[in-house]
C-alpha cells in the first residue's frame, strides 16, 4: 500500500465529530463527598484523566454550591470550539458565561458596542453575585439559629417548675413556723 493510500484509510478510520474538546467535570474528593475541577479535555480522555487545562472548580457539598470559574478562559476555549457537558453548560449558565458570549456575537454583528456589551455583562453578574450573596447569609443565620437552639439554655418543664414553687412555698411556711 502507498503511502498516500494508507494515510486516506487511516483519516476513514477516525471518528472526527468525537475529536471535540469538552468542557466537563473532573471528579476529586473522597467517597461521598464530591468535589469536581472544572477541566478542558480531550473528549478522547477519561472523565478523570488527562486533561488540558483546569479553568475552575465545583463543590456541591455546600448550600449554596460554590462555583470558582475563570470566566475569561471559558469564554476563549468555547469561542475556539470547545463543547461543554450537560453539566458543565449549567454551571457556565450560572456564572454568565454563555451571556457574555452572547453579548460578544452581538458586538461582532454591530448591534451593540463593546462597552453597551461591558455594562451589561456587568450588570447581570453583579445582581447574579447580590442573590448568591443573599442565599450564603440566610444560610449562615438559619445555621447560626441551629446552634443557638441546639445550645440554647434548656427550659424546665412546666412541670418541675409547679414542683420546684410547692417546695418553695413550703420552704417558706416551715421556716415562719419554727
Amino acid at each position: 500500500m502507498s503511502a498516500v493510500r494508507m494515510t486516506q484509510v487511516w483519516l476513514n478510520q477516525i471518528n472526527f465529530s468525537e475529536m471535540a474538546v469538552k468542557i466537563r467535570l473532573a471528579r476529586r474528593g473522597r467517597r461521598k463527598a464530591p468535589f469536581y475541577h472544572i477541566v478542558v479535555a480531550d473528549a478522547r480522555a477519561p472523565r478523570d484523566g488527562k486533561f488540558i487545562e483546569k479553568i475552575g472548580s465545583y463543590n456541591p457539598m455546600t448550600v449554596p454550591a460554590t462555583i470558582d470559574l475563570d470566566n475569561e478562559k471559558a469564554v476563549d476555549w468555547i469561542q475556539k470550539g470547545a463543547q461543554p457537558t450537560d453539566t458543565a453548560r449549567a454551571i457556565l449558565r450560572f456564572k454568565g458565561v454563555l451571556y457574555r458570549l452572547h453579548l460578544l456575537r452581538g458586538v461582532k454583528k454591530g448591534a451593540l458596542t463593546q462597552e453597551q456589551a461591558d455594562q451589561m455583562y456587568q450588570e447581570k453578574v453583579d445582581s447574579k453575585t447580590a442573590k448568591v450573596e443573599a442565599r450564603v447569609a440566610e444560610t449562615l443565620a438559619k445555621k447560626e439559629a441551629e446552634r443557638k437552639r441546639v445550645s440554647g439554655v434548656a427550659k424546665a418543664a412546666p412541670v418541675a417548675e409547679a414542683a420546684d414553687q410547692e417546695t418553695q412555698d413550703a420552704f417558706k411556711a416551715g421556716g415562719e413556723e419554727e
